[in-house]
C-alpha cells in the first residue's frame, strides 16, 4: 500500500509572517496538532501546537504578536505519495515524528500522514504500534525535518 492511499487531504497551510493566534486557529478549524508552512509556493517548515505552547506560551510571548517563523520547526521530514506505508511508519519511528508531510515528486505538498492514519489502514495498525514505541523512546520529539 502506497501512502497516497492513506495520507489525509487537503493540506492546510500558514505562512511564516502569520502569527501564531492564527497558526492555532487553523489548527483549531481543521482539528489537527501541526500544519505545514508554506513560502513562495515551498514547504519552509512544520508548526505544531508544541511548538506554540513550549515556544511562545511557556516564555510569556503574546500570541498575536509572535510569528510562525520565530517558533517553526525549519527541517523538513517528509516522505513521496509512491513511497509504502511500511517506509513511512520506519521514517516515523526513526526520526521519532508522528506525522510527515507527503510530496510528489516534483516536491509539492500534497497531503499529510500520520500516525492515525497508519493505524486506520489495512494491516498499519501493527506499523502505527511499532513507530510509535520508536517515537515515545527517552529523548524523542514531535519536530519536523527532512529523510
Amino acid at each position: 500500500m502506497q501512502i497516497r492511499e492513506i495520507m489525509s487531504q487537503p493540506v492546510e497551510l500558514v505562512a511564516p509572517d502569520d502569527s501564531i493566534m492564527e497558526a492555532a486557529k487553523a489548527m483549531a478549524d481543521c482539528d489537527c496538532g501541526a500544519l505545514p508552512v508554506g513560502e513562495n509556493d515551498r514547504l519552509v517548515g512544520m508548526i505544531t501546537d508544541r511548538d506554540i505552547v513550549t515556544r511562545a506560551v511557556a516564555r510569556g510571548v503574546a500570541p498575536e504578536e509572535c510569528y510562525v517563523r520565530e517558533v517553526m520547526t525549519p527541517d523538513i521530514r517528509y516522505c513521496y505519495e509512491d513511497e509504502s506505508v511500511e517506509d513511512a511508519a520506519r521514517n516515523m519511528k526513526t526520526l521519532q515524528v508522528k506525522r510527515l508531510p507527503v510530496l510528489n515528486r516534483q516536491k509539492r505538498l500534497v497531503g499529510i500522514v500520520s500516525l492515525g492514519d497508519l493505524a486506520m489502514s489495512g494491516d498499519g495498525a501493527g506499523l502505527a504500534r511499532d513507530a510509535l514505541l520508536g517515537i515515545s523512546q527517552p529523548g524523542s520529539h514531535d519536530g519536523a525535518a527532512h529523510p
